[in-house]
């Protein structure tokens, strides 16, 4: 989902933020929007917001909530959330999105609690008796009501986009929702997770920019994950090339196909963004965040423990701390800026200068 925003422009310099999915490790970007507002601020008061800087603010998934909390419009027409009430949020509302004692006294009932030879065995055994969960693993019900428009001028509710933006395959149901303009015609919508094309947003962009001149390039990019386990060995062939159906969409406790497809869209974009910002000598005004090393519960989209929460907040904190990296399109790979800096520093850099 995206959110037009008119902040304050400099010269020609189009600004955009972008937010991926990851459930509940949006905390993790949400920690890094809390301090870069923190430092906007301290520049121009109290009462700006990351809205007042962006041309564009988008987002897939739990990064699509983040951007209506940053840019939908309380009665003040301002945004409805300053960026330091994004971590309190998910700490007080994702444990009611995904309540973990009963599905994991569920999941336990059914299957046992003994080690990964015999859960898979539950699960084939599960799907042969017709009784594998064959709904989603959590629910969602709608919220607010606001109407928002998108750049297609389609006015759809608020609630609805952030279902149909998170309705992650396996974990929550996909979404559908009829439309009716004023006018009175009607428009249906069948939604799955954002995540599936790009769960990395940023290449969704306004057709008003296709107008740009190559020579007027000027675009200033700040990209934000929510992490990966994509340095360590997760899946290997030699266990994949034995999997059938069942195991694909849950094995040892992971969904492998929804890892595929999230961490596969999120390393494209990231490796499309690097080579056109290069190509336009720009690399300089792109900024990407991301923590690639997450392991067990860190990588999870849903474990709620006490403890993960505040790992996962943690998290955020040190990536403030981590060197500056860019993607090295010859490898793939992100490596650090030669006297580049922590992120923390082009995070005030792209927006002061």
């Amino acid at each position: 989902m995206a959110e037009r925003i008119q902040p304050p422009k400099k010269g020609n310099l189009i600004t955009i933020l972008s937010i991926d999915g990851g459930g509940i490790r949006g905390i993790i970007p949400g920690v890094l929007l809390e301090y870069l507002e923190s430092q906007l601020q301290e520049l121009d008061g109290k009462d700006v917001r990351l809205a007042d800087y962006f041309d564009v603010i988008t987002g897939t998934s739990t990064g699509g909530l983040i951007t209506a909390m940053l840019t939908a419009p309380n009665k003040d027409n301002r945004p409805l959330y300053a960026a330091n009430g994004i971590v309190p949020f998910y700490l007080e509302h994702c444990p009611k999105i995904f309540p973990q004692a009963s599905y994991h006294k569920e999941l336990e009932q059914s299957c046992g609690s003994g080690q990964e030879a015999a859960q898979e065995n539950c699960y084939s055994h599960q799907l042969g008796h017709g009784s594998l969960r064959t709904h989603s693993k959590w629910s969602l019900q709608p919220g607010r009501t606001q109407k928002v428009s998108d750049m297609k001028k389609i006015e759809c509710h608020l609630s609805d986009i952030g279902i149909a933006t998170s309705a992650a395959p396996t974990y929550l149901p996909a979404h559908y929702f009829r439309n009716t303009d004023d006018s009175g015609k009607s428009e249906e919508f069948d939604l799955i997770h954002g995540g599936v094309c790009a769960n990395n947003p940023i290449l969704k962009h306004d057709p008003e920019f296709n107008t740009i001149k190559a020579e007027d390039f000027r675009f200033l990019l700040i990209s934000l994950g929510t992490g990966s386990n994509r340095i360590a060995k997760k899946y290997d062939a030699k266990t994949c090339a034995k999997w059938g159906p069942v195991n694909w969409i849950m094995w040892n406790g992971n969904t492998p196909i929804t890892d595929v497809f999230m961490e596969a869209s999120s390393d494209m974009v990231d490796y499309h963004n690097t080579l056109v910002f290069e190509a336009f000598r720009s690399q300089n005004h792109l900024l990407r965040i991301e923590d690639e090393t997450l392991r067990g519960d860190l990588a999870s989209v849903d474990k709620l423990t006490p403890q993960n929460l505040r790992n996962l907040e943690n998290i955020g904190k040190q990536l403030l701390k981590k060197p500056l990296s860019r993607m090295n399109l010859r490898t793939g790979r992100h490596e650090p800026v030669p006297n580049g800096g922590t992120n923390a520093d082009p995070l005030k850099r792209l927006i002061f200068n």
